[in-house]
């Protein structure tokens, strides 16, 4: 098959079947980690690393619309008060917090992906194992003292 008859049938395939590709915000979010991956690179020490990475995070967190700052401001405090072992980094353009250099977890703001609430998620690494199903993502719409406790028990069990 010619590679023009491949390319037409690919692209046949993709409008039968709905499929338009990533999203632009999608896109966006790949060209960020990308970039934090290639700036990450050229940092000296990991003493260096890990300020420039903190700065990085409360950076992209001022950045943020009022809603989505006061969450990922609250998330923040209670992720470095409750596990001083994991270090924030940015993922994907979203603040994340890492234990040797893996993401443990994450704050999805929710204007990163027009959605309706922010989401506090978990990657494979955090200790979360409940039988044979258990959350990973948590919706938050507001953040409460009973919000607060959750997440930090989260966070503890995540890391245990």
């Amino acid at each position: 098959m010619s590679p023009a008859k491949k390319n037409a049938d690919q692209q046949d395939a993709a409008e039968t079947s709905g499929y338009e590709g990533f999203t632009a915000e999608e896109r966006a979010a790949m060209k960020e980690h990308a970039k934090e991956v290639k700036k990450a690179s050229r940092r000296g020490s990991a003493a260096d690393k890990a300020a420039e990475a903190l700065k990085d995070v409360l950076a992209k967190i001022a950045e943020m619309p009022e809603s989505d700052r006061v969450l990922a401001e609250r998330i923040h405090a209670v992720v470095t008060a409750n596990a001083p072992t994991l270090a924030p980094k940015l993922w994907y353009g979203m603040p994340a917090y890492a234990l040797d250099g893996k993401v443990v977890c994450f704050f999805q703001n929710a204007d990163k992906f027009k959605a309706r609430y922010g989401t506090l998620g978990f990657n494979d690494l955090a200790n979360l194992d409940d039988g044979p199903m258990w959350a990973t993502g948590f919706a938050i719409v507001e953040m409460t003292p009973e919000v607060e406790e959750r997440i930090a028990a989260l966070i503890r069990k995540a890391v245990g």
